[in-house]
């Protein structure tokens, strides 16, 4: 990634409002059309996976679109012995970014649909199979991205990612969160995406988890990629998602 760090850290966190809006505004919209949960449901996963495959594909090649502290940490830890992988600066840089712009995303998600623009969650998730569920998610978002990586298939990323979420909103319990500043950002709203503050560390520790296990899967079900020669030239606006070195 050749941006300046300013400009990759601002398309995260424009990304990440993004990805929040999409979120949380499509469930506002759902639980105004109709009372049935399942079709509530469907509707927020339906547009977030079609929010989050444009967001990746547009900002892929400008910050590598992670929009998620998970995937910056193990972006830093997987490449942290190649010379192109991320540094603890840029990691310094992203995460605040996702998180406000995360929380952004949320608080303008509620002004469009003339809702309080910060009213704490009171949807409590506070539960084992919860905090399971979030663990499958994010290990599985992990094995993917960096399975992707690994195999030569990054340019993959903008459909298999969002299509991913999407199963994961049907197959988890949790609905899959699988990503720190969403969770965070989702307690500033009382809406049909919400959870409550309380429920917000148990999460993030769950995540936590599962993206230890996710690079764990990684390194044992895919072969490390041979260095890159040096002549060798990124195609020009490939999505730089899933990019790690070596674990």
């Amino acid at each position: 990634m050749s941006a300046p760090l300013a400009r990759r850290a601002l398309a995260e966190a424009l990304g990440s409002a993004a990805l929040v809006a999409v979120v949380v505004g499509s469930g506002i919209q759902a639980t105004e059309l109709t009372h049935d949960v399942g079709v509530q449901l469907l509707a927020n996963s339906l547009a977030t996976v079609f929010g989050l495959g444009v967001l990746i594909a547009l900002f892929g090649s400008v910050s590598g679109a992670h929009f998620n502290p998970v995937v910056t940490l193990a972006a830093w830890f997987t490449g942290r012995r190649s010379p192109d992988g991320l540094t603890l600066r840029d990691v310094a840089a992203y995460i605040p970014a996702q998180t406000a712009g995360a929380i952004g995303g949320a608080v303008l998600a509620d002004a469009m649909f003339a809702k309080p623009l910060v009213q704490w969650s009171s949807h409590d998730r506070s539960a084992g199979h919860l905090w399971l569920g979030e663990l499958v998610a994010t290990a599985g978002l992990v094995v993917l991205i960096f399975g992707l990586g690994r195999t030569g298939r990054a340019h993959f990323a903008p459909a298999a990612v969002a299509s991913y979420i999407g199963a994961a909103y049907w197959f988890t319990s949790s609905t899959s969160f699988a990503n720190p500043a969403v969770t965070v950002a989702r307690s500033f709203t009382d809406t049909f995406a919400g959870i409550a503050p309380a429920s917000v560390g148990p999460f993030i520790a769950a995540q936590a988890v599962g993206a230890v296990v996710g690079l764990g899967l990684v390194a044992a079900v895919f072969a490390a990629p041979a260095p890159a020669p040096a002549t060798s030239v990124p195609t020009p606006g490939e999505s730089e998602l899933a990019a790690p070195a070596s674990l």
